[in-house]
């Protein structure tokens, strides 16, 4: 069987997006800034929720940045505010669901049940 690419995002930019989330420090980054809603975090703010400071936040924050999953501003001349890019995270799941059941034999087995309905996650024999 043969998978086609997806629509919205390239395989690879979704590959690098979904590697960028391998880690545990930067996924309680991302979950942070997701909790904090669309005006963000300062950096210092978003280290307090963390517990990760210094070069190890702004590594983490420039490689979630680079994946677009979350975005940096200026505000003044050194606040940085950040907050997570609801819509990168948006494309990132809907891509990734957009081919749900496709390949499924079962008649009641379809993308209302499974991805997007109560029962999302069991499998029919």
């Amino acid at each position: 069987m043969r998978i086609l690419p997806l629509d919205d995002i390239s395989l690879a930019e979704a590959a690098s997006t979904f590697a960028a989330l391998g880690s545990e420090q930067r996924l309680l980054v991302l979950r942070a800034l997701v909790r904090a809603g669309p005006k963000g975090l300062t950096i210092g703010e978003l280290g307090a929720r963390t517990g990760i400071t210094g070069a190890t936040l702004t590594h983490h924050m420039k490689t979630l940045a680079a994946t677009r999953l979350a975005k940096q501003e200026k505000h003044g001349r050194s606040v940085i505010c950040i907050a997570a890019d609801y819509r990168e995270l948006d494309t990132l799941v809907s891509a990734l669901l957009s081919e749900c059941c496709a390949d499924c034999k079962d008649e009641t087995c379809t993308p209302d049940s499974h991805c997007h309905g109560e029962n999302h996650g069991e499998h029919h024999d």
